[in-house]
């Protein structure tokens, strides 16, 4: 009787476990587009110029610091060079706009040396005008919110956002970035942090091949269509290219037609990270874990003949949205050794078959002479890798190989083509 109490207790404290951890506070970005009035647009450029000229300055002074008296300057430092730079005759009009801007860009070149002095990125680079992307970050007190309503420092109305979906009820955001698109589109990015409820517990698991012709090949033999958004606009894409390039320099007719190439592209981008969108949410929400494979797509892309067709695909978004959203939903993601040569070995024995060049999308196993379909085999090999991975608690993303450097880091759905076939996907990173 005391043993039964005992386990009563035990399941008791168990569900309330469960209970607890069934909801994953997170911070939640939600992107919304808004269409600015002359005066904000005016001063939204303003403070993109001054952001960047701000981050710029701040590195050529840490930069300078360092090859020249051997000194790192922290953010301590640079805060107090703003200071200065303000009073100066010739940046005084860093103080017409918000502070709280400027700050942050500073502390965002303090995050990037941090990510170079560890060996995550490389040395930061300087913004440019024409390339970098501007997005200004105001924090609590350079912004006010009032009855779903968002006003930013030095303007005088609220924005006119469109609110595409609502902000979980409740929720005050802590931070709202800015930014705008070569498509003369206008965002705000509002940082809050809410509550995710986990997808109930299943037994689920799948593997998933990503590929060209498929965009992912599951190990249930089902597979998902690859849009190839960028081939369905290629044409219209070319045409508005050839128009911008007869276009002269600095007329505003070449400011027009730059514009429609861009909108072309946003386009394209818009509807494949929405159906990207749509298939991660699916698969993390059917399956308990997901197994794909540590694709280094940095290097892939380095083949000048698959180049275009894998940016289209857009594998690193696709694994980028299956990681978070498995956290946000109490769900796991484990990404298999890229080693593993998983279109080559049979499902069914296990043996390695030879050479398979890309051509070959169907291939008899010789030992038990089970016929494969090639990308459905290389599934089920991921679902069954990852399976022993979990199994033996191994890392979800495995370390590299030092001892084969020697070897590429391309695809599984690559290794099998010749050299001819993929000349640029030789090396490491």
């Amino acid at each position: 009787m005391v043993v039964g109490d005992q386990h009563g207790t035990s399941s008791h404290i168990r569900n309330c476990y469960h209970m607890i951890m069934a909801r994953t506070r997170v911070k939640r970005a939600y992107k919304y587009r808004f269409y600015p009035t002359q005066q904000q647009r005016t001063e939204l450029l303003r403070t993109f110029g001054c952001v960047r000229k701000v981050y710029n300055l701040a590195l050529d002074a840490r930069t300078r610091a360092w090859f020249t008296e051997h000194r790192r300057v922290n953010y301590a430092e640079t805060s107090k060079m703003l200071t200065e730079w303000k009073r100066s005759e010739e940046l005084s009009y860093l103080g017409e706009v918000s502070s709280v801007p400027l700050q942050q860009a500073l502390r965002h070149l303090q995050t990037a040396f941090a990510n170079f002095f560890a060996q995550r990125a490389r040395y930061p680079r300087f913004k440019s005008r024409k390339k970098s992307r501007p997005s200004p970050e105001y924090t609590r007190s350079a912004f006010t919110w009032r009855d779903g309503r968002l006003t930013l420092a030095k303007m005088a109305e609220s924005l006119t956002i469109v609110w595409s979906r609502p902000l979980p009820e409740g929720a005050e955001p802590s931070t709202v970035t800015v930014s705008r698109d070569a498509a003369d589109r206008w965002f705000v990015s509002i940082l809050v942090e809410t509550s995710t409820e986990h997808f109930p517990t299943t037994d689920n698991t799948v593997g998933v091949d990503a590929g060209l012709d498929s965009l992912a090949t599951l190990s249930t033999g089902e597979k998902i269509t690859n849009p190839k958004h960028e081939r369905r606009d290629r044409k219209k894409l070319a045409k508005a290219q050839r128009e911008l390039a007869r276009k002269d320099k600095g007329s505003n007719n070449r400011a027009k037609a730059r514009r429609k190439v861009a909108r072309i592209h946003a386009r394209i981008t818009d509807r494949r990270r929405d159906h990207l969108h749509k298939v991660s949410t699916r698969l993390v929400r059917e399956n308990q874990t997901v197994v794909i494979e540590d694709l280094q797509v940095r290097n892939m892309v380095k083949n000048g003949t698959l180049a275009r067709a894998i940016s289209d695909a857009a594998w690193r978004d696709f694994r980028m949205m299956l990681e978070y959203k498995a956290e946000w939903y109490g769900r796991a993601v484990i990404a298999v050794d890229r080693w593993f040569p998983s279109s080559k070995t049979c499902s069914v024995c296990g043996r390695l078959a030879g050479a398979m060049p890309l051509h070959m999308r169907t291939w008899t196993c010789s030992g038990c002479g089970t016929s494969h379909d090639r990308d459905v085999n290389a599934a089920v090999n991921i679902k069954a890798a990852g399976l022993a991975v979990s199994a033996c608690g191994a890392g979800v993303r495995p370390q590299r190989e030092s001892s084969r450097t020697g070897q590429s880091v391309e695809k599984q759905e690559l290794s099998g083509a010749s050299r001819k076939e993929v000349p640029a996907l030789q090396g490491r990173e």
